[in-house]
């Protein structure tokens, strides 16, 4: 209890978070994207063209692996509510935890299973469309499902690959 006691005195909101009272806190130290962004090494236009690459992959990723075609070809992970955990807590702490307690499944990605793993397929998909943007193949107007065709998967092989960059 003396820790709580401490870190009362030197945060009196969690006063009202120890009480369960509803608690609305927001950081002071939050700043707009504009001033935030050039301390993580990106610009607001690498967040934009992300966004705007992995929409339109959106098509091919929905027939490529159908897993994620109800989510439109996004990678999302699911939330799913975890009561046994809630209990458990419950118990640990002696106290009521209102509402539903939720886990995201980001273990569960549909086809990557973990954050990295999707920042993986994020750098695939960014070299497979420079590639194919460099060859003439490809514009950013197209449906990028076009990518399934038998004509990409043999601009992409191994072999072309290679022949391509003397590996």
């Amino acid at each position: 209890m003396e820790n709580i006691q401490k870190l009362i005195a030197r945060y009196p909101l969690v006063a009202d978070l120890v009480a369960l009272k509803e608690t609305t806190w927001f950081n002071p130290g939050a700043t707009s994207l504009a001033q935030g962004l050039p301390y993580v090494g990106l610009t607001e236009q690498d967040v934009n063209a992300a966004h705007d690459r992995l929409a339109r992959f959106a098509p091919y990723l929905a027939k490529a692996f159908p897993e994620t075609a109800a989510a439109g070809g996004m990678i999302e992970s699911d939330m799913v509510a975890i009561p046994a955990m809630q209990k458990r807590l419950e118990k640990e702490y002696g106290q009521t935890i209102d509402g539903e307690m939720l886990l995201k499944k980001d273990s569960h990605l549909a086809i990557s299973g973990s954050i990295k793993a999707r920042g993986g397929i994020y750098e695939v998909l960014t070299h497979a469309e420079k590639l194919a943007l460099e060859a003439g193949l490809l514009t950013t107007d197209d449906d990028y499902s076009v990518l399934l065709s038998p004509g990409f998967k043999q601009f992409f092989s191994p072999v072309q690959y290679r022949r391509r960059f003397n590996r």
